[in-house]
């Protein structure tokens, strides 16, 4: 590291709002200690010649003199500062730009679409997990960044001028939400998207990431209208018809949308409708980080943070002293269990990875103490930052934690919206039973089993007299068949002749 200060600062100077992010690197990890948010509309006063207002530049440097003071605790070495879109864009961004180096006492580097494309995917990539090519999306102010990425490498990117801000005063200046004002967003954007297209589209992708602040609205609106994280052309299409409904912006209702993003999500939204229909896109998640999160590890050096969901447990690990052997132990053992159960063909990437993390996690209630040590665990998931985890696999994880042991509360699954219901209390129940198998903390002391499944009955068959040889963990499973019968599901535990 060049200082031996341990907070660092990123500040993005959008073209809808101005962000600072300020953190502190512990134990190899980084944590978020301030969030400072305001939305300046700067774009708004980019007049068609390119300049932009003074009311335009006062809001932004009003904004600025909030970020100051806190800049102040971070060496000047470990802060990075950027301008976007619309300051790209302003043929007079030096009067702007000076007047704000004075007031935060730090330069302002001005970036190409391309730096923050490739900016953008790299934070993305340090704070969301992924397998092969990842498309990522971010549609700002002014400009929308389209990556596809492999790991932490941007493979292809592009940054194009149409963002919610700009959409908004093209296509909404009226304020009507209408089938025709969308219909003429939605073919602009795919106007734009034309040239390009080609060869994202020979690429290709995997999985397909959405970063910053329209994809952060929808995530909100999905989850308080009961519906899955994942992002899908028919949940756009009914969002948009609900727009229609209430017919002006300034009526707009969506329940989950927040009063500040009201105005600018109709415009995002039309040209996220673009995008997926363009690339006939199947789902998308929300991405854990974006331009700061880039802009924040870029300081830091990728060598040391390899890895976004091991970096978060090992970090969680070390915070809370867990004993290590024990996580690895417990985390095999529910492993085999769940390879045991689910066929190669069936298994689930994701299912796995949630049972793997809660089974390393499963002790992390006991630093405050034993009894209520599965809510404790729950209530510290719920309210902790777990780079590489969607909100939705957040919450899954907590409510395994809560129901590690003791009575079953299986209306808690029907809660999360990160997999199937089903497959969350099976993941439940392989939990458990791993917790239970493991209680001796010796790795060797786990038997060959064999484990079935037919509708909501479990079969665990163990050696011929093991239960009798393993007395406290055999009546652990006797107490284990009475919880999960009490639940309405049925555990079998036999021996094999």
């Amino acid at each position: 590291m060049s200082s031996k200060s341990p907070l660092y600062a990123a500040i993005d100077l959008g073209s809808n709002s101005f962000h600072m992010l300020v953190v502190r690197e512990v134990e190899d990890a980084i944590r978020t200690i301030a969030k400072v948010k305001r939305k300046v509309r700067l774009a708004d006063g980019l007049d068609d010649n390119l300049m932009l207002s003074h009311e335009a530049m006062v809001r932004g440097w009003q904004c600025l003199s909030l970020f100051a003071e806190q800049l102040q605790d971070v060496p000047a070495e470990n802060v990075r500062i950027v301008g976007t879109a619309t300051l790209r864009l302003a043929k007079n961004v030096d009067v702007f730009i000076e007047q704000a180096e004075q007031i935060l006492q730090n330069k302002i580097n001005i970036i190409s679409g391309l730096e923050e494309a490739e900016t953008i995917y790299y934070g993305v990539a340090q704070t969301s997990c992924g397998e092969g090519n990842r498309l990522v999306i971010d549609i700002g102010g002014a400009s929308t960044e389209l990556v596809i990425g492999k790991s932490a490498e941007a493979l292809l990117l592009n940054s194009l001028d149409m963002g919610c801000v700009t959409w908004l005063k093209h296509y909404f200046k009226d304020q009507a939400l209408t089938h025709d004002n969308f219909d003429a967003a939605i073919n602009a954007a795919k106007a734009k998207l034309k040239p390009i297209g080609q060869e994202y589209l020979s690429l290709g992708w995997q999985t397909c990431l959405g970063a910053s602040g329209t994809v952060q609205s929808l995530q909100n609106i999905l989850k308080a209208q009961g519906l899955s994280e994942q992002v899908t052309l028919d949940k756009l299409l009914e969002l948009k018809q609900q727009s229609i409904d209430c017919g002006n912006i300034n009526a707009l209702e969506l329940q989950g949308l927040s009063s500040e993003r009201l105005a600018v999500f109709p415009s995002g939204l039309a040209i996220l409708i673009a995008i997926f229909e363009f690339f006939e896109i199947d789902a998308m998640t929300l991405a854990g980080g974006a331009l700061r999160e880039g802009l924040i590890y870029s300081m830091l050096g990728e060598s040391k943070y390899p890895g976004v969901q091991e970096r978060t447990l090992r970090s969680l690990i070390s915070r809370y002293q867990l004993d290590q052997k024990q996580a690895i132990h417990v985390r095999s053992t529910a492993s085999l269990l769940y390879q045991t159960l689910v066929s190669e063909a069936q298994q689930d990437e994701i299912c796995l990875t949630m049972l793997t993390s809660a089974a390393t996690l499963y002790e992390i209630g006991l630093c405050i103490e034993y009894k209520k040590a599965p809510q404790h665990a729950a209530y510290i998931i719920d309210n902790i930052d777990l780079p590489g985890y969607t909100p939705a696999q957040k919450q899954l994880l907590a409510t395994l934690l809560f129901n590690q042991r003791g009575k079953l509360q299986l209306d808690m699954f029907s809660q999360q919206n990160a997999i199937e219901v089903e497959q969350a209390v099976q993941l439940c129940r392989l939990l458990r039973l791993a917790i239970i198998l493991c209680m001796r903390r010796n790795k060797g002391s786990i038997p060959e089993l064999d484990l079935k499944q037919q509708g909501d009955t479990l079969s665990l068959t163990l050696p011929n007299g093991w239960l009798e040889s393993h007395a406290l963990r055999a009546a652990e499973l006797m107490q284990e068949i009475e919880y999960q019968e009490k639940a309405g599901l049925l555990l079998r535990v036999t021996e094999s002749n």
